[in-house]
């Protein structure tokens, strides 16, 4: 008994169509899963076969293959746990009809049966367009985020019985639909304001050149001058995001798994300020599971590094393609993955280096003096720096 669901697999910020194959034959009872899957993949027969059961489903004790194809794609993530599921109930005959190959399956089971949320469902549901099907079940959390694709269904199920019901056409669910005018409207609005800044005209003015024409820019001042406080409200002078860019970088926010649950699309400006003791995997990107770094989440809006001398020398250098190419490339050995990163760097730090002169001559001035008739002519700077703390 063969069946064969969709599914979708990330690569990147953007999605493929993925053809889950269940084969149930004959024999000692096994569960197995190909086709490049992860860890949290290949646990999902646990998910699945405890999930079935507590749903009221029979789980075949026959050896049951599952391929997620291509092959040579990485499967990462929980989201094969639905279609895995439906295509068990498919291959035994439960589930019936021609809706099974009309939609994207997508979806963490839990073992009770119910469906969990999943990351990149705004990247798969523009799969699912370009692929030309009807639509999407996935989580009923993830709906709204996917609604923004205009022109398939979005289907937000609760549990794997909902599921069956549905695809078995005994059971309607109202696609999900957003006011997507509404919604960039309402979701286009600055907590912060750069108005709110009273004096510092000189700063004022260089920031409003720079974000004019897109140019990154350097802050040395003092301690509490007003540098982070500024930094802030930049992006709030930069142009209003278009549609295609909210897409763009919501799709980064979802793929991460960042995306806020009320928020089912961005459309203000990022602003990300990492700490200087991230590392360069962590600010452009990488990792065993490649994720996008801060570099990428902040496309289309600002990247403020603060303290800028305390960052470290290689965190500093990773930064030069990204700033120069507008993206990131992180190569591996099966496959190369490209994340966006336009960004306005901003940095600010402290004139560290002008006070370091300053204490300088006055340490040489001191030491010249106090040479000036002391037997002990040789003191050393150490020494003298401790006179002057004192």
């Amino acid at each position: 008994m063969l069946a064969k669901v969709f599914s979708s697999a990330l690569i990147g910020i953007d999605a493929i169509l993925v053809d889950v194959e269940v084969d149930i034959a004959p024999g000692l009872p096994a569960f197995a899963t190909v086709g490049l899957p992860d860890g949290a993949v290949k646990e999902s027969k646990d998910r699945v076969k405890a999930a079935l059961k507590n749903s009221g489903y029979d789980f075949p004790p026959r050896r049951i293959t599952a391929n997620l194809a291509p092959a040579d794609i990485k499967k990462e993530g929980t989201a094969y746990d639905l279609p895995i599921s439906i295509g068990i109930l498919a291959a035994t005959g439960v589930v019936k009809g021609p809706r099974v190959h009309d939609y994207i399956l997508l979806g963490e089971l839990s073992l009770d049966g119910g469906l969990k949320a999943i990351r990149g469902a705004l990247s798969m549901a523009v799969a699912a367009k370009r692929a030309g099907l009807a639509g999407l079940i996935l989580p009923a959390e993830n709906a709204p985020e996917a609604a923004v694709v205009e022109g398939i269904d979005i289907i937000g199920a609760t549990s794997l019985s909902q599921v069956v019901e549905f695809l078995s056409g005994r059971e309607l669910i109202e696609p999900f639909r957003v006011d997507l005018p509404g919604l960039f409207s309402s979701n286009s609005e600055y907590g912060e304001d750069f108005s709110e800044v009273k004096g510092q005209e000189h700063a004022k003015r260089a920031l409003e050149v720079a974000a004019s024409g897109g140019h990154n820019i350097l802050m040395i001042g003092p301690p509490g001058s007003g540098k982070t406080m500024i930094a802030r409200r930049i992006p709030t002078i930069l142009p209003q995001m278009s549609f295609d860019e909210a897409i763009e970088t919501t799709k980064i926010f979802s793929v991460s798994g960042m995306l806020e649950k009320e928020r089912a699309l961005l459309a203000v400006r990022p602003f990300r300020s990492p700490h200087h003791t991230i590392s360069d995997v962590g600010l452009i990107g990488g990792g065993t599971t490649p994720k996008p770094g801060e570099v990428s989440l902040a496309h289309n809006g600002v990247l403020f590094l603060d303290e800028l001398p305390e960052f470290k020398k290689n965190v500093l250098e990773v930064l030069r393609q990204p700033i120069e190419d507008g993206k990131v490339t992180i190569s591996r050995s099966l496959l190369s993955l490209t994340y966006p990163a336009r960004v306005m760097l901003v940095a600010a730090m402290n004139p560290w280096r002008c006070v370091n002169l300053s204490l300088l001559a006055r340490t040489k001035g001191y030491k010249r003096r106090q040479n000036e008739g002391n037997p002990r002519r040789h003191q050393s700077s150490r020494q003298v720096l401790s006179r002057l703390a004192a």
